[in-house]
């Protein structure tokens, strides 16, 4: 099928979700020259502010490259999430190689990650019980937590919290050699990958240390700056980017499988957050976040053109959100809690 020439009025049923993808299979054609580049440029970056860690003598400068580290692991990830959809080349056997080389610097075992967003996040957005990421929780049961949960919980929503969020709740309990409860399936793929991110980390951290007592520097300096800074920089970009895209005053939870298939919540269930200066192209344009959720084969560097045909084919359905601090501290203040029977969001008192 084709797009529609007319957009869709806002008040007409919305197409179901084959037709919606129907549109966009123009955009789902991958290469594998392209990506390939990327990710070597994504590395070479990385390399070059680990030099710059380790021989900066400010230790301004050690820190600002450290930081910059933090984002050009985002930036590997996002290209490993991408093979992991097998979005990122036409080749099976490559994606699942490239995802494994890309997720390294942010720890992350791909086929873990695989099962938790592919299968989870993916097969069932906002579907709670289900889809485990950033799931609110009800009045009722944020009051049946015990007082210490009741305050981490705090903690998470703060605005302040979503690294803390994804590095406990995600990280550490669900995909860095999780426990059966965590994770009752067991595959051996689980544990390799497990096994293979800890050797990166070792060598890394190894590397960091050698390098240390060859230049005569500080090693815990040096492991702060070159390991424990850009990791704690890259859980805190990560918590935010999957809180700000399915945490907002017009997204919709669900706790009701029949309601939630009914409501097809494809394009409803994520928010497209917009920057100024085409900074969301830093990101490689995960912020495109609808159209990736409509259609995970469209490859990130087509996810641009693939926002702007749905938002122009479906006005006023979508959420766009500019973003600016205002509006996250906002969100974070009043998206507290979740009340599942009337489709809102409500503070920690159940108020609207």
């Amino acid at each position: 099928m084709t797009a529609p020439v007319q957009p869709i009025p806002p008040g007409d049923p919305l197409p179901h979700r084959k037709i919606l993808r129907s549109w966009l299979v123009s955009l789902s054609g991958r290469t594998t020259a392209y990506p390939i580049v990327l990710l070597l440029i994504d590395y070479a970056i990385f390399a070059a502010l680990i030099a710059l860690v380790v021989f900066a003598h400010s230790l301004l400068l050690k820190f600002a490259g450290a930081l910059l580290m933090g984002f050009v692991i985002g930036r590997l990830f996002i290209i490993g999430h991408d093979a992991c959809h097998q979005s990122l080349t036409p080749r099976r056997g490559l994606n699942k190689w490239l995802g494994r080389i890309a997720f390294l610097p942010s720890l992350t075992p791909y086929s873990l990650w695989e099962v938790g967003h592919n299968v989870v996040h993916h097969g069932y957005t906002n579907l709670k019980g289900f889809d485990f990421i950033w799931a609110p929780l009800s009045l009722d049961e944020f009051r049946a937590l015990s007082r210490p949960r009741r305050m981490l919980e705090r903690i998470y929503r703060s605005g302040w919290g979503p690294g803390l969020y994804y590095m406990v709740e995600i990280w550490w309990r669900k995909m860095f050699f999780p426990t059966k409860t965590a994770m009752p399936t067991r595959r051996p793929v689980f544990f390799r990958d497990c096994w293979l991110v800890s050797v990166f980390a070792v060598l890394w951290i190894g590397g960091l240390v050698a390098a240390a007592l060859a230049t005569g520097q500080s090693v815990l300096v040096l492991l702060l700056f070159g390991f424990v800074v850009p990791f704690l920089f890259w859980c805190s970009m990560i918590g935010f980017v999957v809180y700000v895209h399915h945490t907002h005053e017009r997204v919709r939870w669900y706790d009701d499988r029949t309601a939630w298939a009914n409501a097809q919540p494809f394009i409803s269930t994520t928010v497209h957050l917009t920057f100024r200066w085409h900074f969301g192209a830093l990101m490689h344009h995960i912020m495109e976040h609808t159209a990736h959720h409509l259609d995970m084969s469209i490859p990130l560097y087509r996810l641009e053109e693939a926002q702007a045909t749905l938002e122009t084919l479906l006005p006023e359905r979508i959420v766009i959100q500019p973003f600016s601090w205002r509006w996250y501290f906002s969100t974070a203040q009043h998206c507290k809690l979740y009340d599942f029977s009337a489709g809102h969001w409500t503070d920690y008192n159940g108020r609207a």
